[in-house]
């Protein structure tokens, strides 16, 4: 027989000189060594740094919790070290997210190309695998968390083969559609791109490293219509089943476009994670991820705390394998360590609250109405892009039927207006806390009227 104490710390304190409990709570441990002690596993072990390695053996020890990720990379590069080594220490965080500069994710092979006036724009400035082996050895402390990075807009396999040996890279994130000269942050252009995309998903997927097309949101985030959003996200998991990815992690920012509703974000969610649970199979394994929206957070720290709070219970209606936690400062700057580290504690809470008995939202009916038309409407848009299509392949991998629907504008974004491949036509419009495609009058817009001329 084992006995155990739960206490407020002062008397946590007294318990411990007793010297009669097996293990002493008092309130401030993290919640995997609750669990790690309820499994029966060796607390002394993980102290010493044994804890899971992997991202899969990861998701089954903090299970039934979602392991935690957050992004981290801040312009100076000794600044960013010591901060990894401080949330690795903290224990709150499980997948540190290593954000670069736009010339480590470009112009990393190509010093010639690369402008010292950017240095450390939009992330660290890391310029050899062994800058990359610093960063992942201050990690090596704490909670041990995994360690990821962004695959990069040029050099994608030579990238690739550098994180895995330098970071042991957790998993690939790449879009399918972005990161090129559509959206000026890679040098490649659309078609091209989408080739490479696939291919390193092939290569990720021909390890057994679970990859993650980090794809809806960037059209969210665009303002495109829920519709977009969805076909997206049906694109994505579609491509990396194609491309032989055996863990996918299918991503889901809420609060993009910012102006949507929790319902109807939530039911635009469930529609894409209806329509890609139907290609899962015995080599393919989808693992859901959720995260906050980017331009969704407010200025004032006490607000953006709160919206931090809630969006998180909102997303835990998925039941996420990984949550993404997105920093409360984002309004405001890029998050430093002790960001991170007070995110996550926000995150943590409110996890454990929706733990505890979280209402199903999921059956509200309004929500089930607006998922079962987002998928219809979703098939309408599919449908299109198959029926343009001038290749004899799969339309939805074929690399030129994929460009070809951009061009077109069967997938489009208010904000590609002016873009050399989007044509930025389509118009959203916030309809019963949906975002929806809307016509010049501002009326609601179904696919079938926009997409006529391809149906």
């Amino acid at each position: 027989m084992r006995f155990v104490f739960g206490g407020t710390p002062p008397i946590a304190s007294r318990a411990r000189e007793i010297g009669f409990f097996d293990r002493v709570f008092d309130g401030s441990e993290p919640v995997d060594e609750l669990i790690a002690y309820l499994k029966g596993s060796n607390l002394e072990l993980y102290q010493d740094g044994q804890y899971p390695r992997e991202m899969l053996e990861r998701i089954k020890w903090k299970s039934p919790f979602p392991i935690l990720r957050h992004h981290f990379g801040l312009p100076d590069f000794e600044v960013t070290r010591k901060g990894i080594q401080k949330i690795s220490e903290a224990k709150v965080l499980d997948v540190i997210s290593l954000g670069t500069d736009q010339d480590a994710q470009e112009n990393f092979f190509h010093p010639e190309r690369q402008d010292p006036r950017r240095k450390g724009a939009g992330g660290v400035p890391v310029r050899s695998a062994e800058d990359y082996r610093m960063l992942y050895e201050s990690s090596r402390t704490g909670n041990y968390p995994l360690m990821r990075t962004y695959s990069g807009t040029d050099d994608f396999i030579r990238q690739a083969e550098m994180f895995v040996e330098t970071i042991n890279n957790a998993w690939c994130a790449i879009p399918l559609f972005w990161f090129n000269r559509m959206d000026g942050r890679g040098p490649v252009g659309l078609k091209e791109s989408i080739i490479c995309h696939q291919e390193i998903m092939q290569w990720y997927g021909a390890r057994d490293i679970p990859v993650e097309l980090n794809e809806p949101h960037h059209w969210g985030m665009r303002e495109a219509p829920d519709v977009i959003y969805v076909v997206s996200g049906y694109l994505s998991a579609y491509n990396a089943l194609a491309f032989g990815v055996r863990d996918y992690i299918a991503q889901f920012m809420f609060n993009s476009p910012p102006q949507v509703s929790d319902a109807m974000d939530l039911a635009k969610m469930m529609a894409i994670l209806e329509m890609i649970r139907l290609l899962e199979g015995p080599d393919f394994k989808i693992w859901t991820q959720t995260r906050t929206g980017l331009l969704s957070y407010p200025h004032e720290p006490s607000a953006a705390k709160a919206h931090l709070s809630s969006s998180i219970y909102l997303q835990m209606a998925l039941k996420p394998n990984i949550l993404h936690v997105v920093s409360y400062t984002e309004a405001d700057h890029a998050a430093t360590g002790d960001d991170v580290i007070e995110s996550c504690l926000l995150a943590r809470r409110a996890i454990q609250n929706a733990m505890n008995g979280q209402p199903d939202m999921t059956l509200d009916p309004k929500i089930i109405r607006r998922k079962e038309y987002l998928i219809e409407q979703a098939k309408i848009t599919l449908a299109a892009i198959a029926k343009s299509s001038k290749s004899k392949s799969d339309p939805f991998i074929d690399a030129a039927t994929l460009e070809e629907a951009v061009v077109l504008g069967i997938l489009d974004a208010p904000q590609l207006a002016g873009n050399p491949y989007g044509k930025g036509r389509i118009r959203g419009g916030l309809i019963d806390g949906g975002w929806d495609s809307v016509d010049e009058n501002g009326e609601k817009l179904d696919e079938l009227k926009r997409l006529a001329q391809w149906i």
